[in-house]
């Protein structure tokens, strides 16, 4: 297992660490060059801030990376990107870039998502480990097997342990995340962020590419007994979510579109959508992030206005 300790803002420190109950993070990169590659999904990103205060505060468990604008992630995020507000992610976003300030500007950033997050108290810092050299200006990764990430991780673990951080010091006294583990275990803004990606930016019904309108949407409702995984989403365009979430439009287990009689019945409009009737759900090339039959036959017989 690899760990990765990673440069942090203190301002995004402090402001998470006073939120209670965080179930995700979004640790954004303001340049937005490249995916985050370093970690596979349940190993541990930790947070060190700049000098002087040179010390490791808190961490979470990766799920997944992105490159994304920053307008669509404070939409999946809000305040779990670190900021009180939009305009401020703008502000600091201008102010890494060391660009001016542009309100029209679409900037697009990379999106580091993590899981179970914790933060600790200054009692409980680590002082960054011996090799972190003032020079790394993004972070450094380790192997949990070596002996300076051994010593670091069992550091990490102590105080998770002694309940320091939040919540995921209630799990195992490995503190360890199978990929699968995290998959299950994702937000509602990492489970948009994923849905997004994995149905490579266009609308599953429709096409659409325009990603402002693109959004995620649950087969089963999580009010309903759904879950926030992959296997039960779909992203659709905005109208289409409303009239899928509303019983209006539908999916086959075989991934045919279903479009509802009572449409034209309810509103006396509609008949673009009809155009839709029989065409084929465009799917993930992976198996593992198609909608899954079950949930699509709960949805055609449950929601569905037939």
């Amino acid at each position: 297992m690899r760990a990765f300790v990673a440069v942090t803002d203190k301002d995004w420190y402090q402001f998470l660490a006073g939120q209670p109950d965080l179930d995700e993070v979004n640790f954004w990169q303001p340049g937005g060059n490249r995916v985050f590659r370093t970690l596979k999904p349940g190993e541990p990103l930790l947070f060190k801030l700049h000098y002087p205060d040179n010390a490791i505060v808190g961490g979470g468990f990766f799920a997944h990376a992105s490159l994304i604008e920053a307008g669509v992630a404070w939409d999946a995020f809000g305040e779990k990107n670190g900021a009180p507000s939009y305009p401020e992610m703008r502000r600091r976003i201008e102010r890494y870039r060391r660009a001016p300030a542009d309100p029209r500007a679409a900037y697009q950033i990379g999106c580091i998502i993590l899981v179970e997050p914790f933060f600790w108290p200054q009692i409980d810092w680590i002082p960054a480990p011996e090799d972190f050299r003032r020079n790394i200006v993004q972070g450094k990764g380790y192997d949990l097997a070596s002996p300076g990430g051994n010593q670091l991780w069992e550091q990490v673990m102590g105080r998770l342990r002694s309940g320091a951080g939040g919540r995921v010091a209630e799990g195992d006294d490995a503190v360890q995340r199978q990929p699968v583990q995290v998959l299950q275990r994702l937000g509602q803004g990492a489970f948009r962020i994923l849905i997004t990606d994995a149905y490579e930016r266009r609308c599953a019904i429709t096409q659409e590419k325009a990603l402002p309108v693109l959004e995620a949407a649950h087969i089963r409702p999580v009010a309903d007994g759904g879950s926030h995984r992959l296997s039960n989403g779909l992203l659709l365009r905005s109208d289409v979510h409303t009239l899928f979430d509303r019983g209006y439009i539908s999916v086959t287990p075989d991934h045919r579109v279903r479009v509802s009689r009572r449409l034209k019945a309810d509103f006396d409009n509609g008949e673009h959508y009809y155009q839709l009737e029989g065409s084929p759900l465009w799917v993930p090339r992976s198996s593992e992030a198609q909608p899954r039959s079950d949930l699509l036959e709960w949805h055609a017989d449950t929601v569905f206005r037939g």
